[in-house]
């Protein structure tokens, strides 16, 4: 194939399965009926697909799978996490706790759910329904030995194998030509992130995962399943619109004065000590109020402290403190910041 052959290669279609309208049909399983038909039709004529699941963390979303919504809270537009020690609902940006709904407060549906799936038993379900398929597995798990991600790159690419479940790690910088099915297990998992940059994050993976589709002449196609099809993140990517996309994102950011027109500074403490790492948090956040009022920081919003959304790493419990801010130097430089404390500047993510 020559390289103007390559660049006139079309970005493959993509269909977006709303998942309420199969449950309403009857089906429960994880694989909607057109990604079932397309992984059978794919494997029938000798040809890859791919089966992408972002999944991160341990701690799972709420959402109600009759309507779609997700519990959000209202002051920070994230989703709410679902504490199952506490049994509340937790905001990992302010802090906001409340109870889980019996029934959602958007349709008064009962079917309210904690909503997580991890690539290991995405695995097991697909063994279970295509058991002739040749199974690879590709995330951190199965890639902890030095030159695993090689050698089960190149199982793939010599056709060794013939569905690939993964997570973001397979999404970008892969060239595989025989893979002419990608299908997203749920773009919800991603969008169920408590951060502001959960859209673009979205966007970003959909547009990547569904490049590894339809690489060669033999073209390819891209289905995505989602609780939330009309989120303006699922629904850009579905259409190729990058400037839809930008137009959404921005108009988002404009309402909650997110970034780029507030910058975040992030305060981060963590010690092996949950009540002593609430503590510090408690102090921080208290001289952190008080420097802003002797500065006259009106524009300057602290929310916290309040675990971070991963709450506890290598055996210490982690406190944040998140600053919007125009300029959040003018509250912290000449601030005494404690050693063990981090500060970020404009942080990537919250999480």
């Amino acid at each position: 194939m020559k390289l103007d052959d390559a660049l006139t290669i079309p970005l493959p279609p993509i269909q977006v399965v709303d998942m309420r309208q199969e449950l309403r049909a009857g089906n429960r399983a994880v694989f909607s009926r057109a990604l079932d038909a397309a992984v059978t039709e794919t494997l029938a004529r000798g040809e890859q697909c791919i089966l992408f699941l972002n999944r991160r963390g341990t701690s799972t979303f709420v959402n109600c799978r009759d309507c779609g919504h997700v519990m959000n809270c209202p002051r920070c537009g994230v989703p709410l996490t679902y504490h199952q020690s506490q049994l509340l609902l937790v905001c990992h940006q302010c802090g906001r706790r409340e109870p889980n709904p019996p029934v959602c407060p958007k349709c008064g549906s009962e079917r309210i759910r904690f909503f997580g799936l991890g690539t290991e038993k995405l695995a097991e379900l697909v063994a279970a329904r295509w058991p002739e398929a040749r199974l690879i597995r590709w995330d951190r798990d199965t890639t902890a030995e030095e030159g695993s991600h090689e050698a089960l790159l190149a199982g793939f690419i010599e056709r060794k194998t013939d569905i690939l479940v993964g997570t973001q790690m397979i999404a970008k910088g892969l060239d595989l030509p025989f893979v002419t099915l990608v299908g997203v297990i749920s773009a919800d998992i991603s969008l169920g992130l408590p951060d502001h940059n959960t859209g673009e994050r979205v966007f970003q993976v959909l547009a990547q995962v569904a490049g590894r589709a339809g690489r060669g002449l033999l073209g390819g196609r891209v289905i995505i399943q989602t609780y939330q099809p009309e989120h303006y993140a699922i629904r850009s990517a579905a259409e190729h619109d990058y400037a839809g996309f930008y137009v959404e994102e921005i108009r988002f950011r404009t309402q909650r004065a997110l970034p780029p027109f507030r910058r975040l500074a992030r305060l981060l403490v963590a010690d092996p000590v949950n009540d002593r790492a609430k503590r510090m948090a408690e102090d921080m956040a208290r001289v952190l109020a008080a420097a802003v009022r002797e500065r006259a920081l009106a524009a300057t919003e602290i929310l916290g402290p309040t675990p971070a959304f991963f709450t506890r790493l290598d055996g210490r419990y982690r406190w944040h403190i998140v600053i919007y801010s125009p300029d959040p130097h003018r509250l912290l430089d000449d601030l005494h910041v404690p050693r063990p404390w981090v500060v970020d500047i404009d942080p990537e993510s919250t999480l």
